[in-house]
Formats: C-alpha cells, structure tokens, sequence
C-alpha cells in the first residue's frame, strides 16, 4: 500500500479522517509516531464528519508538553453555544521520555514535527507525527520529475500490454 491514503480509507483497523500531503511535498520524513490527541466533544463529532484541515499547522514541543498547532477543525454545525474554536492548541497524548527525546531532536537538529494524518483507531482519535527535514526547491524539482519519469514509464507498459 503506498504512503498516502485517501480520507475516510481504512488501513488495518483505522478510519483515516485525512491526510497532510503538502507535509510529503514539503519536506524529508525521517521519523514518525502515533499520539493521542486531547479532544472536545464538537471537535469529534467535526471530525467524523471529515471537517479537519492539517495543511499549514506543525508540532510545538514546550514545557514539557506536546501541542499541535494550526489545525482547523470547522465547528460543529448542530453544536451550541458551547462549540469549539476551529484553530485552538490542541495537548498531544504522549509518554514523558518521547516528548522529551523528540523536543530535543527537533532543538538540535534545526528539524520540524508536522502532523501526517488524523485517523480514528478503536474508537479514538490519533495524530501520526514525523520529524521532518524541509525540502530545497531543487529536491522538490527532482521529486516532481522522477514522479513524472515514472508516470511516463507505467503509460508506456500498459500500453505495451494491451497492444
């Protein structure tokens, strides 16, 4: 199976809600996780509804928590007065020595954590982050062409086969 999957996929027991791809796009994934992710009750019932956007928001590690920022979540459309704030900061669920093992990673290295993607598993909601390394223009230029290369070779064998 390849590494992007659709919304609403499922992969192995898990509901994928979405995906960051920008996130393949952008940069280098060195290494990824799965978290918790501490939610309100509108924001779940959003996210069952696939109203959740990843795009521009990253992992900030600081005073010893993890917290993801950025993400859009649209406000529960039945909700009352009582809804979410679609952008707020969202605490991630993890062990103490992987905060503190991947906060440093990030410090010292001049490295990213990004969100990859939001999928329900068993019921809860979980976030796979990954460490990352931002891409030059000219590896997203490399990346772009080797897809295309490939595109060009897999049209040209399928036409072979059916010839």
């Amino acid at each position: 199976m390849s590494e992007q999957h659709e919304p609403g996929g499922k992969r192995g027991g898990e509901k994928v809600i979405t995906t960051n791809r920008k996130a393949h796009h952008d940069y280098h994934i060195l290494e990824r996780m799965e978290a918790g992710i501490a939610l309100r009750g509108t924001e779940v019932k959003s996210l069952r509804a696939g109203r959740v956007n990843l795009k521009d928001s990253y992992v900030e590690a600081r005073d010893g928590e993890m917290t993801l920022i950025g993400t859009h979540i649209s406000p529960y459309e039945a909700g009352n007065r009582f809804n979410h704030e679609p952008e707020r900061p969202r605490k991630l669920l993890l062990h103490r020595r992987e905060i503190l093992r991947w906060g440093q990673k990030a410090r010292e290295k001049g490295l990213t954590l990004v969100p990859l993607r939001l999928y329900f598993k068993n019921g809860k909601v979980k976030v796979e982050i990954a460490l990352v390394k931002g891409k030059r223009s000219y590896d997203k230029r490399e990346a772009i062409a080797t897809r295309e290369s490939q595109r060009e070779l897999d049209r040209a064998r399928k036409e072979a086969r059916h010839k």
